[in-house]
């Protein structure tokens, strides 16, 4: 390099060296630098940080508690959790957050941008999609418009607000990275938003937000193996999270579409076994009487192949597009008969507790649904679908099978399997397998 080139980059070195930041163009070319500090500015006076409270009954290090036994004084304490949630409603003071959020909580206190504190109370809550609607008292609260989910694209640029770690009102930004995910939680229904912007504990319940200021998502959970962010986010779509928000205020309750088949998942070795013309989808193995089903003039032996404008490629996808949706909503449900494509509309009954999916009760029975037993004199729980390769079927659950007992406790119906199940790690199904009785253990 010559003497010449060196003392230009030299001078050119020493002038950046000597710039400050304050002495950065705020135009470039006459256009004004890009910032997303107006867009912040509107959108985060509507996202509120979380604390939960609740009182847990912790075991003693000895095994049963002598002062328990004696006194009758359980070993309680109070632990506290921070979570997010966006204001949706801001005339009746409505926030949107993660059911996982306020799970359990005795106590629900928000913190607005201004630092006031409100206390809250739970509206609703709904463990499978994830959501919850928590009521304040409306007092000089800020809403987010909710946007239309549907309309978001891979590539979108989005940011997220929430309060990770207890850091109020965070801010990071990224793209939309995928749509549509599933299998990324032990819920029941997913349809995630995937997104690079940064999401760390304590984002849950927080708002993802396009670049109109406008509510696309839920912030619920990430993928780690630290639990801090490696760029993988997910959020409920808000198309999905205003639909279960809405059935809470109606009716006090989600009442979620049941189309009222049972099915299978067709692959390409069952496929060819059947001689089918696709090697994906649903195929229906059974209809129930008087439901939404059978009065649309679905028949066992046909393959479900979309429902809407969604593809089904398997028995899980069918499941989430059903689920997804309300009760007296009508789908377009595209099938295979006979080798050809038919279409018809069905109106979607409503779910009931005669069905459950295993995701719902414990992580080891994920892949599983279940009926009351209805068909014999016998009392207990029908296994009706079992995935293969699911949690359920690496303990051994089979389709056909009846759950008559849990930990020695006689099962009759879904509400005693439910109460059950809730809270213990450890379960001992005692199961009818045909003409003998086998005990199996979930953990």
């Amino acid at each position: 390099m010559s003497t010449k080139v060196r003392l230009i980059w030299a001078t050119v070195l020493l002038s950046i060296a000597t710039i400050g930041f304050t002495d950065l163009p705020d135009k470039i070319a006459g256009q004004p630098m890009p910032s997303l500090a107006p867009l912040v500015k509107n959108v985060a006076p509507a996202v509120v940080n979380i604390r939960v409270s609740q009182t847990v009954t912790a075991r003693s290090p000895f095994g049963d508690d002598p002062f328990r036994r004696f006194f009758g004084t359980p070993n309680e304490r109070e632990v506290a959790s921070a979570g997010s949630g966006v204001i949706v409603d801001a005339k009746n003071g409505y926030i949107l957050t993660n059911h996982h959020v306020v799970k359990n909580a005795d106590k629900i206190q928000i913190s607005l941008i201004n630092e006031d504190s409100l206390d809250a109370e739970v509206v609703g809550s709904d463990a499978a999609t994830d959501i919850a609607v928590i009521k304040v008292d409306p007092q000089n609260l800020v809403e987010l418009p909710i946007g239309n989910s549907d309309d978001v694209e891979v590539g979108d640029f989005v940011i997220a607000i929430g309060n990770p770690y207890g850091l109020s009102h965070t801010v990071t930004s990224g793209i939309v990275s995928a749509l549509g995910r599933t299998g990324i939680s032990q819920n029941s229904y997913e349809d995630f938003i995937q997104t690079d912007a940064s999401i760390n504990p304590g984002n849950s319940g927080g708002a993802l937000v396009n670049m109109k200021g406008e509510l696309v998502g839920i912030n619920s959970a990430i993928i780690s193996r630290t639990g801090g962010n490696v760029g993988i986010g997910f959020a409920v779509p808000s198309e999905i999270a205003q639909s279960i928000m809405q059935q809470i205020l109606d009716f006090g309750e989600v009442r979620r579409g049941l189309l009222g088949v049972t099915i299978t998942t067709i692959d390409e070795e069952i496929a060819k076994a059947l001689g089918a013309e696709v090697n994906s989808g649903a195929l229906v193995s059974n209809i129930e009487p008087g439901s939404a089903a059978e009065n649309a003039g679905l028949q066992v032996d046909d393959i479900i192949i979309r429902v809407d404008d969604e593809k089904i490629d398997n028995g899980r996808e069918l499941a989430n597009a059903i689920g997804l949706k309300g009760s007296g909503e009508q789908v377009d449900i595209e099938f295979v008969r006979s080798g050809k494509s038919q279409t018809m509309t069905a109106t979607l009954g409503q779910q009931t507790v005669s069905r459950s999916i295993g995701t719902e009760m414990h992580p080891g029975l994920t892949g599983a649904q279940f009926a009351t037993h209805s068909t014999s004199n016998i009392s207990g729980i029908d296994v009706t679908e079992v995935e293969p390769g699911s949690p359920a079927a690496q303990r051994g659950l089979r389709s056909g099978d009846i759950i008559t007992a849990v930990n020695r406790r006689s099962i009759k119906n879904l509400r005693e399997l439910q109460s059950v199940v809730q809270g213990n790690r450890i379960l001992f199904l005692l199961v009818r397998r045909g003409d003998r009785q086998l005990i199996l253990q979930i953990r």
